[in-house]
């Protein structure tokens, strides 16, 4: 793909949505595209987490392990991104990821992204509220839906 098209992808995540167009061509220049067919595994649960995926085509399914089993908890399809948090701290996978159907995705590695937020630090603190903003309106999804299991 050309650098023009994973700009255009990139600009249309949502947690880059405060990057400038300059920003965004350096995130695209240091990304690498991959390909994974239908039924392989992107990553495993709990493994090391040092990089992101955004979804270009296909399907990707989420698996969390419940008693021994896979089960599935989402799936996601093009423009989605897996394991944002990775970008910004050591972590590992929430999730086991496979491809449903043959998926085209762009990886964006930890050292590279960290380098553009050290760079430009009114991204990082742009970053850091779009994703305290995200966080709190998880915390009141939580507890309108704790509200339904309560006693």
């Amino acid at each position: 793909m050309a650098l023009d098209d994973d700009i255009r992808i990139l600009s249309g995540v949502s947690l880059f949505s405060g990057l400038s167009a300059e920003q965004l061509r350096l995130l695209a220049f240091g990304a690498e595209a991959v390909r994974f067919q239908a039924g392989r595994e992107i990553y495993r649960e709990t493994a090391p987490a040092d990089c992101a995926y955004i979804v270009i085509s296909g399907k990707v399914v989420l698996y969390r392990d419940h008693n021994g089993e896979s089960v599935a908890v989402s799936r996601l399809g093009p423009g989605a991104i897996l394991g944002e948090l990775a970008l910004i701290a050591d972590t590992r996978r929430l999730t086991y990821a496979a491809a449903e159907t043959d998926v085209e995705m762009i990886r964006l590695n930890r050292s590279l992204f960290r380098r553009i937020l050290e760079e430009y630090p009114e991204a990082a603190a742009d970053l850091h509220r779009r994703m305290l903003e995200d966080l709190q309106e998880f915390l009141k999804k939580i507890e309108r839906l704790g509200v339904k299991f309560a006693d």
